[in-house]
């Protein structure tokens, strides 16, 4: 929590005016004057320096200035989301591609791919074939992502964890130009 004004505690702090500018270690009282002189607010806003460092300013456009910056940092962030694409051992051909064509729209997005596949019954003595449909999706998918946890088993569900790739800057080609020689060249026929 911000404190301001008769809330800061402190026995000396250091004080910044409106401008910037470093008016030195102050008791508060004093600075607490200054501001109210200044029809302004004392905020602290460096509690753990030694000694605290506090402000004098307007506490309300503080607040919104404060707001907006932290709208504009949430704003920029991208939020991971995890897909989940199940598989069964009995996958047939035609939905495996389904959902190998959904994990690569969801790696292009930027989402990361939970592959799991899920053993029933006497399917958990032959695991090697649920192993071989996640691995045959990872080098399936090839170049759109990469393998952040390699298949292993929790319970009766095999897990693959999959991360979009990085996409590397490609330099953008330039279109080819034609020579000024070339562009005004006039041509003749003979007739």
């Amino acid at each position: 929590m911000i404190r301001i004004n008769e809330r800061i505690r402190a026995r000396e702090i250091r004080v910044i005016d409106e401008n910037g500018e470093q008016l030195g270690i102050l008791p508060p009282f004093e600075a607490l004057k200054m501001a109210r002189d200044r029809g302004l607010d004392l905020v602290e806003v460096s509690p753990n320096a030694v000694p605290p460092v506090c402000r004098i300013q307007d506490y309300g456009r503080f607040l919104y200035e404060k707001d907006k910056s932290e709208s504009a940092a949430r704003k920029k962030q991208k939020v991971i989301v995890v897909k989940e694409v199940k598989f069964s051992v009995t996958v047939d051909e035609h939905d495996y591609q389904t959902k190998k064509n959904q994990c690569v729209r969801f790696l292009s997005e930027g989402d990361k791919v939970k592959a799991s596949l899920r053993f029933r019954g006497r399917q958990m003595s032959h695991r090697e074939l649920g192993y071989n449909i996640i691995n045959r999706l990872i080098t399936d998918i090839g170049e759109a992502g990469v393998v952040e946890f390699m298949p292993r088993m929790e319970g009766t569900t095999l897990h693959a964890i999959l991360a979009p790739a990085k996409k590397s800057e490609q330099p953008k080609p330039k279109p080819a130009t034609q020579s000024p020689v070339d562009a005004v060249a006039p041509q003749t026929t003979n007739a």
